[in-house]
């Protein structure tokens, strides 16, 4: 059997690129966030307006409302939205994620409608 250097370093550099970004997104040693779906109903109203309103955009190569839906097993995208929802990162920072864990270049309009929920959801 031969190996593939260059597919090791492939898997090896997705790895450590998925935990740089887990660790920046607050999943590093303290594990995910408390599900905010349960013990914030105003964080699970601001997943609900993203789903409504913007739940045909995507991020990466998924709309939103299947990054949402519960048949997802992504936790990445809640997690960090929930935190950006209850102001533990700024949107930058909040951004700066997203785009680093679906990194396709497409994502501006979907972040550009979750910052217009966010900031409806401080006029509420």
């Amino acid at each position: 059997m031969t190996s593939n250097p260059s597919g090791y370093a492939r898997v090896l550099s997705a790895a450590l690129l998925a935990g740089g970004i887990l660790g920046a997104a607050g999943c590093g040693t303290n594990g995910f966030s408390p599900d905010a779906l349960i013990e914030n109903p105003g964080a699970e109203a601001f997943l609900d307006r993203i789903e409504a309103n913007c739940g045909k955009l995507s991020v990466g190569n998924q709309p939103l409302n299947w990054l949402l839906s519960t048949s997802n097993n992504d936790v990445v995208f809640v997690d960090v939205t929930s935190k950006f929802y209850l102001g533990q990162i700024p949107a930058a920072e909040y951004a700066s994620n997203i785009n680093a864990f679906y990194p396709t270049g497409t994502n501006q309009p979907a972040l550009d409608c979750i910052f217009r929920q966010r900031a409806g959801a401080s006029n509420q």
